[in-house]
């Protein structure tokens, strides 16, 4: 049939119902994410991981081709790196939650809930940082690095230094 001649005006034109496509992660139906939830369902890959990278570590050790070696490696340092930060945060979820709850021991107490910035949540973590390299003996080197880095940058931000 041409495009170009109108619909006859009493002809039954069916309208084709469109295919609505969803994504679960924005999706209402697929439930709210909790990440407690979410690692108590998904703890089993945790092993499988550990697994995956001892096995890496095995080739890693035979390998003798470099190209090979080098993705290898590459591929165990990005996994090391996943693992801490998964560590890191969930830490971070620890402490939230040891927050909250003093939060609410307060308040069945009867006290007025009292909330920290982020300002004061930063200088927290940030003892708590220092207190773990202290306890790991490391305390001292990071001091250093930061010391070291600290004054590059003052270095760099001064002006030059020219002979005239």
């Amino acid at each position: 049939m041409s495009a170009k001649k109108p619909v006859p005006f009493l002809r039954q034109v069916i309208s084709v119902t469109k295919k609505v496509h969803r994504d679960p992660r924005f999706d209402d139906l697929s439930g709210e994410y909790k990440p407690e939830i979410f690692m108590k369902t998904y703890s089993f890959l945790d092993g499988i991981k550990k697994q995956e990278k001892e096995m890496i570590q095995k080739q890693l050790k035979k390998c003798r081709n470099m190209e090979q070696k080098e993705k290898l490696q590459q591929l165990l340092n990005r996994m090391t790196q996943q693992e801490q930060a998964q560590k890191k945060q969930q830490k971070l979820r620890e402490r939230e939650l040891s927050l909250k709850r003093q939060q609410r021991e307060l308040a069945k107490q009867g006290k007025k809930p009292f909330f920290l910035k982020k300002s004061e949540k930063r200088k927290l973590e940030l003892a708590e940082k220092y207190a773990e390299l202290k306890r790991s003996g490391k305390l001292e080197s990071f001091l250093n690095k930061k010391r070291k880095r600290n004054a590059i940058k003052d270095k760099r931000r001064l002006p030059s230094q020219k002979n005239s």
